[in-house]
């Protein structure tokens, strides 16, 4: 049976048991190079999976049920509000609401989240009708798909980035550096190749593979390709990075072991892909204007989730200044000024989005563009973790672990010495460690290089913004004003001021 054929009759919101339940699905996993069995079990993934599976279970609560979830009118069940297709402001507004709800719960360092990844599967929903200009089938595949995935509450990750081999070269010449189109047959297309920076891809249901916008105009139309798989599909392989979460010194890393969503290589090894999974082939052009077109509600989604990135960082800093007596120092104040002032432009933004939102030719509502907004969160996220790491200082690196402040000998001294304002040894210690973990060890650099690089290759976004900016009025009067302005007075010319001038 192919998505096209199955009924409406998913299994329903996610449950936390459910979907721990769900990721023993006989995944091809590996990780420091042995096949992880089962990721909800094995100690590098099951904090995170622990984590998601609180999440999902909060959409059951009757305290937010209404909030995070929503009556589908085509099926009478409930769906995950990400999943719900806005139609008016009101819908947009409680979309963000929900994702206000989660990313807060998350504390802002859920990148990939399941809110986060539905709104890209609803994007795909919205450009079903250009798809079928592709391939008619491909327009009722991306309808079948994305109903399948909130029938079934399915958490997702995508794919667009190719190995990084040689930039330079052409893939024409060698077809290694992009997944590929092998092979069209009566099941499917067979592709083979890999796909690099796959968040979330260990403790996620399926992947959404496409195509980033450096990688759209492809010389060769086999490696122009659009397609959705599960994650336990023959011959998909998931080679996970190091684990950010665990250390064997004393220190607790709860952001590290509760957040890190990991990143993998995608191999396709002669992978089959049903024809009901493909949603575009082979026209690079559909897939540049799609690319804007199915993030549109990510994107929206996104600074959502920056927003809450942001203020986590701000209390953070604002905690460890008074921890240390210095919150009411000038320089200290206004790097919290600044730091709170991201965090305000944030909530600009998404209102801006809200008042620029459109009707897309589906008859779906889509936030207005963020592009610039995106640009500008990439610019000051590094200088967001500088200053908590300024106003820290060497305090994030000198602190005790819990074996230090369980020996005996040392807790008098540590007492003594390592306390702050107001605050004992302990305490402190634990708060600087968070502070480190946001923004010095491997977890907080690894987020650090999320905001940089996840919203796509900066200056390629600022040459687009450049080049769709219309500036043709305040061209137009710049020109009237140099055509028409007078000529100067033949005295001045001569350098001779006039009479009145003199006097």
């Amino acid at each position: 049976m192919t998505l096209l054929d199955t009924p409406a009759t998913g299994r329903g919101l996610l449950t936390g048991e459910r979907y721990l339940a769900e990721l023993d699905d006989g995944r091809e996993l590996y990780l420091d190079g042995k096949r992880v069995a089962n990721p909800a079990e094995h100690p590098a993934f099951r904090p995170a999976a622990l984590e998601l599976a609180r999440l999902l279970d909060l959409q059951h609560d009757p305290e937010h049920r209404s909030l995070l979830t929503v009556q589908d009118p085509d099926t009478g069940r409930r769906i995950a509000r990400a999943y719900a297709p806005p139609r008016t402001l009101e819908d947009l507004r409680l979309q963000r609401r929900s994702a206000e709800f989660w990313h807060a719960e998350a504390l802002g360092q859920h990148g990939r989240s399941p809110s986060f990844m539905a709104s890209i599967a609803l994007g795909v929903y919205d450009f079903r009708h250009q798809l079928a200009r592709n391939d008619e089938r491909f327009g009722a595949n991306a309808e079948a798909w994305y109903r399948h995935c909130a029938d079934n509450d399915l958490v997702l990750s995508h794919a667009l980035g190719d190995p990084q081999i040689d930039r330079s070269a052409d893939p024409v010449e060698e077809p290694d550096l992009a997944l590929r189109v092998l092979e069209e047959n009566e099941r499917g297309i067979v592709v083979r190749g890999a796909k690099q920076l796959t968040t979330l891809a260990p403790l996620a249901h399926e992947v959404l593979v496409y195509l980033s916008a450096s990688f759209t105009q492809r010389r060769g139309e086999q490696f122009v390709v659009w397609f959705a798989l599960p994650l336990n599909t023959p011959g998909l392989v998931t080679l996970c990075r190091e684990p950010l979460g665990s250390t064997p010194w004393g220190h607790d890393h709860p952001l590290g072991a509760k957040y890190d969503e990991q990143d993998a290589m995608l191999f396709f090894d002669d992978v089959l892909v049903p024809w009901d999974r493909v949603f575009l082939l082979r026209d690079g052009e559909l897939a540049r204007a799609g690319l804007g077109r199915i993030n549109a509600w990510s994107a929206y989604i996104g600074h959502v989730r920056y927003r809450e990135r942001l203020r986590t960082l701000l209390a953070t800093a604002t905690l460890v200044a008074e921890s240390i007596g210095v919150k009411g120092f000038r320089n200290i104040q206004e790097d919290l000024g600044r730091l709170a002032g991201y965090a305000e432009l944030t909530e600009y933004f998404l209102d801006a989005a809200e008042a620029r939102a459109r009707v897309t030719d589906s008859g779906l509502l889509a936030p207005g563009d963020t592009a610039a907004s995106r640009v500008w969160s990439a610019e000051v996220a590094a200088s967001a973790v500088e200053i908590v790491r300024k106003i820290g200082a060497s305090g994030l690196l000198m602190q005790p672990t819990a074996g230090d402040l369980a020996n005996p000998r040392l807790r008098p001294h540590i007492d003594r010495y390592m306390r702050g304002k107001d605050i004992d040894a302990e305490h402190k210690s634990r708060l600087f460690r968070l502070a480190w973990e946001l923004t010095g060890d491997g977890f907080g650099q690894r987020q650090d290089l999320y905001e940089y690089v996840h919203r796509g290759d900066l200056a390629r976004n600022r040459i687009n913004i450049f080049n769709r900016y219309d500036q043709s009025s305040t061209r137009e009067r710049l020109l009237r004003l140099i055509d028409t302005a007078p000529e100067p007075h033949a005295a001045t010319a001569a350098g001779t001021a006039p009479e009145e001038a003199r006097q």
